[in-house]
């Protein structure tokens, strides 16, 4: 059975927008309390759906469900960290990429063509603890490599594909460091050459020439703790210089890192806060969401990332998105309340325009249930 609410949310739009405040309807999926979803069409009628953990929604309504897989309970959570889609087999169906933190293996789940019935379970590898996985072309070959926050490792997986380009349900591994990874990776060209580096918590990480075969080589120029997964790398001040944007996955503090250069080429890292008094920014977007061609941050709080454990983990849950104006956060507030009432991000939300408006809508998963906010655009 699905409970349903809706509420019409007036929020304050961009001054570059000039339609004005932007319009958000909120509605609960589910009361399910997977902690990662995505969108895309798993049948192949056309029509967007949604993804979180044992079950997939038929769009465009939403208020039936298919079980996927039985994910298995862990006290409060359930052992599903990401949702991501990617046809691995090249059967034209996207599939599911998956992982765990007490599996500790990164999996890949095979949509049986869009029938609604249990899909089939592959082990990629044994990874160790999976807090999250991320997606990123690492290699620059225009295809995304799997990236698992895992065991303490910077390593990532390629999809195997053939002469046609389609995947071979298989990946391989490639390790860029095998100890030392903390709590929260990023990906980005942190440097200008126009290659993809990481970011960790203590350092980033340089991409040679050939990511593949060559060594990566490690900048310890920072000193971070438990942070988001993703970190995103973006030019914040539009000074040409890479910074980063950074979430305290489990405490408090959302803050961005400037980085600096000085005539002699040294850089080093301001800190600036952009929001120090919320807690759990476990997982961060960037997206163009009022349409005014500039990105906004998308983020919000993880409901019990510690089972209750955390600093300020009684505090309100809430969705928001920060307007970004040359360093200059404004947060607005879609949605900010007790979690018996309201939503947070969980550990791997979701942004995309699931009903073909124009206008990117947001997918909440967590312990508190699953969220849509359909982004209606300018109110009127």
């Amino acid at each position: 059975m699905f409970t349903r609410m809706m509420t019409v949310l007036l929020l304050c739009g961009s001054s570059a927008l000039a339609a004005g405040p932007l319009k958000f309807e909120r509605v609960k999926i589910s009361d399910e309390p997977f902690e990662a979803c995505s969108a895309f069409d798993v049948d192949k009628d056309g029509k967007i759906d949604i993804v979180s953990g044992s079950f997939w929604y038929p769009g465009p309504d939403f208020t039936k469900k298919h079980k996927i897989w039985d994910v298995k309970p862990e006290g409060e959570y359930r052992d599903d960290f990401c949702d991501f889609p990617m046809d691995v087999n090249g059967d034209g169906y996207l599939d599911i990429i998956t992982g765990g933190w007490w599996g500790q293996k990164l999996r890949w789940i095979e949509n049986p063509k869009g029938k609604p019935v249990p899909w089939t379970v592959h082990d990629v590898d044994d990874t160790g603890n999976i807090e999250t996985i991320r997606f990123w072309d690492v290699d620059g070959d225009g295809r995304l490599e799997a990236v698992p926050n895992a065991g303490g490792r910077l390593v990532f997986y390629r999809l195997v594909c053939g002469p046609d380009g389609k995947g071979q349900g298989k990946f391989t591994e490639h390790v860029i460091m095998d100890k030392g990874v903390g709590h929260g990776t990023g990906f980005g060209d942190m440097n200008g050459d126009g290659r993809g580096d990481f970011v960790i918590p203590n350092a980033w990480v340089e991409a040679p020439k050939d990511p593949i075969n060559d060594k990566w080589i490690v900048h310890n120029e920072f000193d971070m703790k438990m942070i988001s997964n993703p970190v995103l790398v973006h030019d914040v001040n539009k000074d040409g210089l890479a910074d980063i944007i950074v979430g305290a996955a489990h405490p408090y503090g959302l803050w961005w890192m400037e980085q600096k250069k000085d005539a002699d080429g040294k850089r080093t890292w301001v800190r600036h806060d952009i929001d120090p008094d919320r807690s759990q920014y476990h997982d961060l977007a960037l997206h163009d969401i009022d349409n005014d061609g500039e990105l906004e941050l998308i983020t919000g709080k993880r409901y019990r990332a510690h089972n209750g454990h955390d600093p300020g983990a009684g505090d309100p849950v809430g969705v928001y998105y920060f307007e970004i104006d040359g360093g200059k956060f404004r947060r607005v507030t879609l949605d900010y309340g007790p979690a018996d009432k309201s939503s947070g991000v969980g550990i791997y939300f979701w942004v995309e325009d699931l009903d073909g408006n124009g206008w990117k809508d947001i997918v909440a998963p967590g312990k508190e249930g699953l969220y849509l906010f359909k982004n209606l655009g300018p109110a009127k």
